[in-house]
């Protein structure tokens, strides 16, 4: 986690303000909150401008950030009608992430606490995915297993509170929402590959290709994709006119069942396990309706409760990090402004 310390000379406002900046990868979000209402979410998504690539590139990725950055600034403070002056703390997520993009968020928002003589508060992308199901609530955080599950992570986690994580799985190779875009890329679809392999699968046949379902027996809470996203190019040539209508739709529906049966099973399995009763889902990936579907399903018949993050706090944005940093501020905390991003940063 990141090096937070007690800020010992501040007083908690039962309501405070608190303005936070989400760059880790290739969204631009800025979120206000005044205690748990959100006054303010401006996210600039830049998948038009990966497209061509068919993936996220840095160097674009950052001029878009110093660009958007400023303009949401301006819009967010207006959207919730204060001046930057009443923010009581500055939030940045600090890791994991691409290096370019994460200083630039970290930067804007250690120089607001700076000029404005604020605390700072450094978090983690990845708390903030783990705390978005509570979002707003004020019962505070319920013990759970919680399935973090999006482009760059797949991880299942047990809850205890605000800071008290044990990560009890991860994937060993390519994250879901990896395997979805380097698949999607195979197609010939279009990226984010996720959002098109739903879209595709629609109406299709989940059971016409016998994709493997990896480390599903594995004993472990551990996941690999690699191997499906293999399968899926070896497949490929034997398919006649994979380009077809039909013959897409059922392989792409294969391929999402494959991936969401592993994710359901594994879940389960893991808060059995840890005996939680309540499991949460958040990430990019859980704005998907396969996933959702045969999560509720899959929990109900095991008698557990499930919670996921609302669609518009799965994928990257600053709401998820302001609620993370307002859990932390209050508790005390603050994060010193020398401390620096950190692209790999572990929950």
């Amino acid at each position: 986690m990141v090096n937070i310390t007690p800020l010992l000379q501040h007083s908690i406002a039962p309501h405070p303000l608190l303005l936070a900046i989400e760059t880790s990868c290739d969204e631009t979000a800025i979120a206000i909150l005044r205690g748990r209402a959100l006054l303010a979410s401006e996210v600039a998504s830049q998948s038009a401008a990966h497209q061509p690539y068919g993936g996220v590139v840095p160097e674009v990725a950052s001029r878009h950030h110093l660009r958007h950055a400023p303009q949401l600034l301006e819009r967010a403070t207006s959207d919730a009608g204060i001046s930057l002056g009443q923010v009581a703390a500055f939030a940045a997520t600090s890791g994991p992430g691409l290096a370019s993009s994460l200083m630039i968020g970290a930067s804007l928002a250690k120089g607001l606490a700076l000029g404005f003589d604020k605390p700072y508060l450094a978090i983690n992308h990845l708390e903030g995915h783990l705390l978005s199901p509570f979002f707003g609530s004020e019962a505070g955080i319920e013990p759970n297993v919680a399935l973090i599950v999006s482009g760059g992570h797949t991880m299942l986690v047990e809850v205890n509170g605000v800071g008290d994580y044990r990560i009890i799985g991860r994937t060993v190779d390519d994250a879901a929402g990896e395997a979805f875009d380097k698949v999607a890329k195979m197609l010939g679809l279009a990226y984010p590959g996720g959002p098109e392999i739903e879209r595709c699968a629609q109406g299709g046949d989940p059971a016409r290709f016998g994709l493997p379902r990896s480390m599903l027996n594995s004993g472990d809470a551990n996941f690999s994709f690699s191997g499906l996203k293999t399968a899926v190019r070896y497949l490929l040539p034997k398919i006649a006119a994979p380009e077809d209508g039909k013959v897409l739709s059922d392989l792409c529906a294969s391929f999402q069942r494959a991936v969401v049966d592993v994710l359901v099973a594994k879940t389960i399995a893991a808060a059995r396990a840890a005996r939680r009763s309540l499991v949460t889902v958040s990430g990019g990936v859980s704005c998907n309706h396969e996933l959702r579907t045969q999560m509720s399903l899959g929990c109900k018949r095991a008698g557990l409760e499930l919670r996921f993050a609302a669609p518009r706090l799965c994928t990257d944005n600053a709401a998820m990090i302001a609620f993370a940093a307002l859990l932390r501020w209050e508790r005390g905390d603050s994060t010193p402004l020398t401390t620096e991003i950190n692209p790999n940063l572990a929950l």
